[in-house]
Parts: structure tokens; C-alpha cells; sequence
């Protein structure tokens, strides 16, 4: 059976070859790629039953692979990636395997084993399915965050606010330490236009309302949310603010 991996990191290709070839003997054949574009080209050309995605490679993430099969798929896709539970839950959802870095033999074994099953009972495409279904449905509540070792998903719910600082935009989430994201606070204000609870209070803020304490009107107007940050209020947003505050709550 062949396979082919796809991760940007040499390390990481190396590795999961070393594995494979050692305790996996399902796999008569591996081939490798450094990018999404290039394993795509590849799967055409050898046509692997088992693809090891990584997830967050600098030029396209590994769930854009979906974008270059439209309608059928005749492989299995199994994600090798650094995610947190926050990725394992969305992936709990479809049919599709996925290891966590770094890989545990054990698990691998199950996931190929897994995979050969699907193939025979030919479901591939009904797993491409379920993919896309599972993906979509994380799209309507939770925001992915480009973080160092991967994406994180997070719940709008569990985010307080997001926080411009240059090119980049501090997260701070209800349960956690704050996230440092790669993306301008413009990028996460057009991504949640829709979301009536989140509110761009200030050039450099965009909160999450229900995280909103208390508006104070003294030096200038600010909202305290319930991390105690306090967070300015821009005079033109102010009565738009107690607009959608006595819409939303009252």
C-alpha cells in the first residue's frame, strides 16, 4: 500500500518515514513532499491509499488539500499535527484519523490499520464528507488562531477580546494564557462582521460583549471587562455601544 507525507519540516518527514518503515509493513511504499502544492502534484502521480498530513505549513494549511479534490477523493487522509484538544474535538467528528506530535507508535499502527479498513470497505469519499461537514460546523462557533505550533480552535464564547499591536493581535480567551496571532485585528473584525456579540469598541479593540463589566465614564469613557483589563471606548462607538447594549441584554 502507499503513502505519502506531506509536512514542511524535514525532522518531522524523516521521522514518521523511520516509523512507518520499522512498524508499519501495510506500507510498501512512502513518498515525500515539503509543501501542500507539491504533495498534491504528488498524490496525483503516485497515488498513495494513505496520505500523513501536517496541518500548518508556512505557504497553505493541510486542510486546504480539500480545495484541490472537489468532488471524490480515493485516498485516506490521516493528520499528523501539534493541535490541541480544541482540533482533536473538531476531528472527534468525522471519520477521518489524526496523530499527535510527537507520533506514538501505537497510535500510528491503530490509525493505518483504521485506514486500510475504511479503504476496503471503500467509504473514502463518505469520510470526505463527514470532513467537510465537520469542518463547516466549527466554522459557525468557533475562529481558527494561527498559533507557533499549530491552529488553535477556539470558541467564540471563550474569547474576551482581541487586541491590536502592530501586524499582529494579542487573544485574550476566558481559560487561558493570551495568544499572540499573525494576523491584524482587521483580519478578526471582518471574520466575526456577523457575530452581533463582538464590538469594535476602539481602533485597537474588538470585545466580546459578554465579557463587558461595567462602562465608566470618568477620564474618558472605558469598558471593564471581566479579566478587570480596562478598554477605551472611541466617542464615535459610544452610542452604538449602549445602542446594542440595550438591544442585546435589556
Amino acid at each position: 500500500m502507499k503513502a505519502v507525507i506531506i509536512d514542511d519540516e524535514k525532522r518531522a518527514r524523516h521521522l514518521l518515514s523511520s516509523l512507518i518503515k520499522e512498524h508499519c509493513p501495510l506500507i510498501t511504499a512512502l513518498h515525500e513532499a515539503q509543501d501542500l502544492k507539491s504533495g498534491v502534484a504528488l498524490i496525483k502521480e503516485v497515488k498513495p491509499k494513505i496520505v500523513f498530513l501536517d496541518i500548518e505549513m508556512p505557504e497553505e494549511s493541510g486542510l486546504s488539500i480539500l480545495d484541490y479534490f472537489s468532488e471524490t477523493i480515493d485516498f485516506e487522509i490521516i493528520f499528523v499535527t501539534a493541535y490541541n484538544h480544541y482540533a482533536i474535538d473538531a476531528f472527534k467528528l468525522s471519520a477521518i484519523d489524526y496523530l499527535l506530535k510527537p507520533i506514538d507508535v501505537l497510535e500510528l499502527k491503530a490509525a493505518i490499520i483504521k485506514a486500510s479498513k475504511a479503504i476496503e470497505n471503500n467509504n473514502t469519499n463518505i469520510q470526505l464528507q463527514k470532513l467537510r461537514e465537520s469542518l463547516k460546523q466549527l466554522a459557525i462557533d468557533k475562529i481558527a488562531l494561527e498559533v507557533p505550533k499549530g491552529i488553535l480552535f477556539a470558541s467564540h464564547d471563550d474569547i474576551v477580546l482581541f487586541e491590536a499591536d502592530g501586524m499582529y493581535t494579542n487573544v485574550i480567551l476566558k481559560n487561558s494564557k493570551p495568544k499572540i496571532i499573525c494576523k491584524p485585528l482587521k483580519h478578526f473584525v471582518e471574520q466575526l462582521s456577523n457575530n452581533t456579540l463582538f464590538f469594535k469598541c476602539h481602533r485597537s479593540y474588538l470585545i466580546n460583549l459578554k465579557y463587558v463589566d461595567e462602562l465608566i465614564k470618568e477620564d474618558g469613557d472605558y469598558l471593564v471587562m471581566s479579566t478587570k483589563k480596562r478598554i477605551p471606548i472611541s466617542k464615535s462607538k459610544k452610542e452604538q455601544f449602549l445602542a446594542i447594549i440595550k438591544e442585546t441584554f435589556l
